[in-house]
């Protein structure tokens, strides 16, 4: 039997990146994966191939609606070839996740393919693909299994009409009309895919706002960008049947007055979340215990209630995002080996990859208010930019909201071109504890979408902003 110091189970960007700092800090690591490809939901179906499908319709978008106005003249239809661009997609999901093969060589981590669940607190069963089985030794266990797909109960998912996320990725046409029940993060950016290669979409959403989560500022200027799109948007709506007919799916819910509605359309994604991922691991063999939402309990180390065991990623509490799981990945592997490392789970910034892009880091104002903290706004248009107008890309605004009576930056958010990239220099100000002032007095080069980060720093400091 093999013996290890550290077993990681699943692959994905918490349990491969945990793997690497094992290793990096002298550890005999394994990682497990039940699939034939490393990189877990992010790289294979989730992150990855989604950004990748996000970008090739975009550069169509501009293709036929923009390429004139830059004095882009084309000859003759631009067409779409999907089978190309999904083929494109998993041609950059095969290179990502090949990298991953490379770094487990690269740091000598031994690389088990096949589902691993627990057999004790110290001993992990691999049931091979091939169909035999192996037992691995390890003093530490990292639980890394992810998530998946949510679903309503009442809803069959036949995965060619009625569809996941992950089918919505490999796609054998465009939709004509594609019904997406729940706006959050996954559920708007397949739309928009779809909605730019020629589909209608129609979003249907539980909650009185689209993008719940985040600033209702943020929410409220999107569904006003994605209604301009010719999305067609409906909130507060209860969604009660799902049904197949032949090659259409309808969808009837209650809207806000009580009242029954329809929708029909010739593909259904459901996007109403995800779910921990915890089938088949075994953790009671372990003495592991889940909470009720079957999540894998964890302590502030995120340690189990069994001391050489640990959990990591969506299977554990908190927003499910890649690049949560990846710093607790590495906090872990540090803890393993004695080092004392932290996560500000308040400075993980959020990402909605549509076009304009949303992100925040810190509090909302609602969660502001909700505390009792007195906080001032400063707003800043991103059509005020000229790199804004250089671009086209008009729609938007910074908002970065600071301590009243310290100026202390408590939360910033953001929609607009390159959002996803400009809310790192948020991440980094608010670790470094700066003021709203500290921004304002720091250069920021023009012409640059991150100007407008300057401004509403201004704006936050003596409403001074300097463009608008």
């Amino acid at each position: 039997m093999n013996s290890y110091d550290v077993a990681v189970i699943g692959s994905g960007p918490g349990g491969y990146v945990a793997a690497i700092r094992c290793a990096q800090l002298g550890m005999k690591t394994a990682i497990i994966e039940k699939y034939s490809t490393l990189g877990g939901t992010c790289l294979n179906v989730g992150c990855i191939p989604s950004k990748a499908l996000l970008d090739s319709s975009h550069h169509y978008e501009e293709a036929i609606k923009h390429f004139d106005t830059h004095g882009i003249e084309i000859s003759g239809d631009v067409k779409v070839n999907l089978e190309k661009m999904i083929a494109r997609k998993q041609a950059v999901v095969d290179q990502t996740t090949g990298g991953i093969d490379f770094l487990m060589k690269k740091n000598k981590i031994d690389v088990y393919e096949g589902l691993g669940s627990f057999k004790d607190a110290t001993h992990v069963n691999i049931a091979k693909n091939d169909g035999t089985t192996e037992e691995i030794e390890a003093k530490n266990i990292i639980i890394a299994t992810g998530s998946k797909p949510s679903n309503l109960p009442f809803i069959t998912l036949d995965k060619e009409r009625v569809i996941t996320s992950t089918e919505a990725l490999k796609l054998k046409e465009i939709p004509k009309h594609l019904l997406v029940i729940g706006g959050g993060v996954i559920g708007l950016e397949l739309g928009q895919v779809y909605k730019r290669l020629g589909a209608e979409v129609t979003v249907i959403e539980y909650a009185d706002r689209i993008i719940g989560g985040m600033d209702a500022g943020l929410s409220k200027e999107l569904t006003k960008v994605l209604k301009k799109q010719k999305f067609k948007i409906n909130t507060s709506h209860g969604v009660k049947s799902v049904e197949r007919v032949g090659d259409e799916v309808v969808v009837k819910a209650d809207n806000k007055k009580g009242e029954e509605v329809e929708f029909r359309g010739d593909y259904c994604l459901v996007s109403v979340g995800r779910r921990p991922y915890t089938d088949g691991l075994n953790a009671e063999a372990a003495g592991v215990k889940l909470d009720d939402r079957g999540r894998v309990e964890v302590n502030a180390h995120l340690q189990t209630n069994v001391s050489n065991i640990y959990a990591i990623g969506d299977v554990v509490k908190g927003a499910m995002l890649a690049h949560k799981a990846s710093e607790e990945g590495s906090m872990v592997a540090e803890i393993i080996a004695g080092q004392k490392p932290h996560i500000d789970y308040n400075l993980i910034p959020g990402v909605v990859y549509t076009w304009p892009e949303v992100a925040a880091v810190g509090k909302t104002e609602q969660e502001l208010k909700d505390a009792g903290v007195k906080y001032k706004a400063g707003q800043f248009p991103m059509r005020a930019l000229g790199r804004s107008r250089a671009s086209m890309d008009l729609d938007g605004f910074i908002k970065i909201l600071a301590d009243e009576a310290t100026d202390e930056i408590l939360g910033v958010h953001m929609i607009g071109a390159r959002a996803a990239d400009l809310i790192a220099e948020a991440v980094v100000a608010m670790e470094y504890r700066a003021s709203a002032e500290d921004i304002a007095r720091m250069s920021h080069a023009h012409p640059t979408f991150a100007e407008a980060i300057k401004e509403a720093a201004l704006a936050a400091t003596e409403d001074r902003a300097l463009h608008v």
